[in-house]
């Protein structure tokens, strides 16, 4: 990360002792030893404005649009606030519940026999692709700032409490309906402004549904 100039590093429910060890070392370096670390996904992104998940696809159904490396860089260079980019285990990847935490996902093109790579390929390969134009900047935006996840999954948490007191959500489907409510907000691209006056008029729902006399 240093190389390409990132210090932000973030850890999520990370092996205590890999971490332990690798912080411990002589020559751990700033980026390792100031690395923080989290509970949640939804914590760890709260105070961004973009998130972008990485997978290898593979066999598995993609529900985010989904882009070439190069493709993504370009889409991540011109965006005007914080941007996190998410990075799964080694063994195993994303999980579908990790993905809906993002605004869209990226992949290295590789030959199909070696369609995934090491964590720590992966990650150079990533940055050296939005570092090679230069470092990249935020390009001013005609449109007005995007509201942080924080915000975003508070206006999804009243959503989702919403439809529950309506009825609208079976109980036989609560897990997949978080992921495909998560996935339908993000696509909204909701401004700090209209996140706000959406969360005003969801409340005022859930105040009626509460008192329906």
């Amino acid at each position: 990360m240093s190389n390409f100039g990132l210090s932000d590093l973030r850890l999520v429910d990370a092996y205590r002792v890999a971490v332990d060890e690798v912080k411990s070392a002589t020559h751990a370096g700033s980026v390792v030893e100031a690395a923080r670390e989290y509970p949640s996904i939804a914590d760890a992104v709260g105070d961004t404005t973009l998130v972008v998940g990485t997978s290898s696809v593979g066999n598995r159904e993609m529900q985010l649009p989904l882009y070439r490396l190069e493709d993504a860089a370009r889409r991540i260079r011109k965006h005007n606030g914080p941007t996190a980019l998410l990075f799964g285990s080694e063994k195993s990847g994303l999980t579908n519940d990790e993905m809906s935490y993002c605004h869209f996902l990226m992949r290295i093109p590789t030959r199909e026999p070696h369609g995934s790579m090491n964590l720590g390929q992966a990650v150079a390969v990533t940055l050296y692709e939005l570092s090679r134009e230069g470092r990249w900047k935020a390009t001013p935006a005609a449109r007005q700032e995007l509201a942080a996840t924080e915000v975003v999954d508070r206006f999804t948490g009243l959503v989702r409490e919403a439809l529950d007191l309506s009825g609208y959500v079976n109980e036989r489907v609560v897990e997949s309906m978080d992921l495909k409510l998560r996935r339908l907000v993000r696509r909204m691209d909701l401004s700090s402004r209209d996140a706000i006056q959406w969360q005003g008029m969801i409340r005022q729902v859930l105040w009626k549904l509460r008192n329906p006399s």
